[in-house]
């Protein structure tokens, strides 16, 4: 396969090339040539585009095996690609939970054929039952990037403080959902303004501040390497950036609906808008945006989480927590950030997860997203391409526009 980027803007970092209008041309999968002007015989030209090295996604939920019916991993993997994911990383809520190797190597196997790449987060605990590890190493061995029980906060402490001792021994990083259950309760949305003028039980945001808490402080004292995914109050930014000046490693993310909307939403009580965390107010979600721009929260994630509709045409208390993002994570952070600093935050869990990264240079690996910066419209659910379509964006205004990615000798354009 050849392919020729023809004034193509390169925003890469690691590039010598960055932020430079260049050619590059495309060999069977290998970048063999970048220059200002090249001329080159091929079938396959594609012009004016920005690229950057290939995104990837932290935090992604599909359905199989056990609930194909909200998605496949096949059409999955097809969303991600659409989305400008040439990297997943795929939590481990199937059915049966990815808590074996044998788990990890199903998923590896039956997406290798797929454009975008897959790599298993493995559940931290057997069955996500915060009872007993699962088999950390062995996962680690069969593909396993990560440990963590999806949306499940690890009430065991001295459980946490083995998983962070057992896995530096091979380097594996633990994923440590904040969000107390005995602080919760039953609550279903913000405990603010809202969930009082709606009759809805909250959830304070010291839920997920105790938890944090308590993990970093863990951390201090076990040392090993830890990952807080999708946090959502200011209180946790203050938290982590303190244990980061104390030199812990520590890594976190936001969810982009956690960036983008607040609890004002909720006013219609669309089931589409229950997420977990829930929808912050003002404060909390400018907090997010202030620490996205300084650094303190490390990358973005769609935290695409597939329901069919059954869980969720149901009442506000029954509805699943959940919304899909996938396709709308590029045109949210654009947003609120400039693109320099929107591709650091869709790449920069490829280095914390230890990931393939190939940066834009003569003879590294094809591995790249193309997209537009500039251009904006409204996103529809006919533009969904997930099976499921329990998305808190319908009619959100999107930034910027995904035209394809390049995978090695594989390429997807929309």
């Amino acid at each position: 396969m050849k392919l020729l980027l023809k004034s193509a803007t390169i925003i890469d970092k690691a590039s010598p090339f960055h932020l430079s209008k260049q050619d590059i041309l495309i060999e069977n999968g290998i970048i063999r040539q970048i220059q200002p002007a090249l001329s080159v015989e091929t079938d396959n030209v594609i012009e004016n585009v920005y690229v950057s090295q290939g995104w990837a996604d932290s935090s992604v939920s599909f359905g199989e095996p056990g609930h194909e019916e909200r998605e496949t991993l096949e059409n999955g993997m097809n969303v991600a690609a659409h989305s400008g994911f040439t990297q997943i990383m795929l939590n481990p809520n199937s059915h049966p939970i990815s808590d074996t190797k044998s788990a990890i190597t199903f998923l590896k196997n039956n997406t290798q054929n797929a454009v975008s790449e897959l790599f298993p987060i493995g559940a931290l605990t057997l069955q996500s039952q915060g009872e007993h590890l699962a088999e950390l190493y062995d996962m680690a061995t069969a593909g396993a990037v990560a440990f963590g029980d999806y949306k499940k906060t690890i009430s065991n402490a001295n459980l946490l403080k083995i998983a962070l001792q057992y896995t530096q021994n091979f380097g594996g990083i633990v994923i440590s959902f904040a969000n107390d259950k005995n602080i919760a309760g039953k609550g279903v949305v913000n405990e603010h303004v809202i969930s009082t003028k709606l009759g809805l039980k909250g959830i304070p945001s010291l839920a997920e501040e105790l938890i944090i808490a308590r993990d970093l402080a863990i951390l201090e004292y076990t040392g090993g390497k830890l990952h807080i995914p999708t946090i959502s109050s200011m209180k946790s930014v203050e938290l982590i950036a303190q244990a980061k000046a104390k030199g812990l490693d520590v890594t976190c993310s936001v969810a982009i609906y956690n960036l983008h909307l607040t609890d004002d939403v909720l006013e219609g009580f669309d089931t589409n808008y229950k997420t977990l965390p829930p929808l912050r107010d003002i404060a909390h979600v400018e907090a997010l945006r202030k620490a996205l721009r300084d650094g303190i929260i490390d990358f973005a994630t769609s935290d695409h989480c597939p329901m069919d509709i059954e869980e969720k045409q149901v009442e506000f208390d029954l509805a699943a927590y959940g919304t899909i993002g996938l396709e709308t994570t590029f045109g949210i952070l654009t947003q609120y950030a400039s693109i320099e600093k929107v591709i650091e935050l869709l790449t920069n869990a490829k280095k914390r997860f230890s990931l393939p990264c190939h940066s834009i240079n003569i003879d590294e690996i094809a591995n790249m997203t193309l997209f537009s910066v500039d251009e904006t419209h409204i996103f529809e659910k006919k533009d969904i391409f997930s099976t499921s379509k329990n998305s808190a964006f319908v009619g959100e205004k999107l930034k910027g526009k995904v035209l394809g990615i390049i995978v090695k000798d594989k390429f997807l354009l929309n």
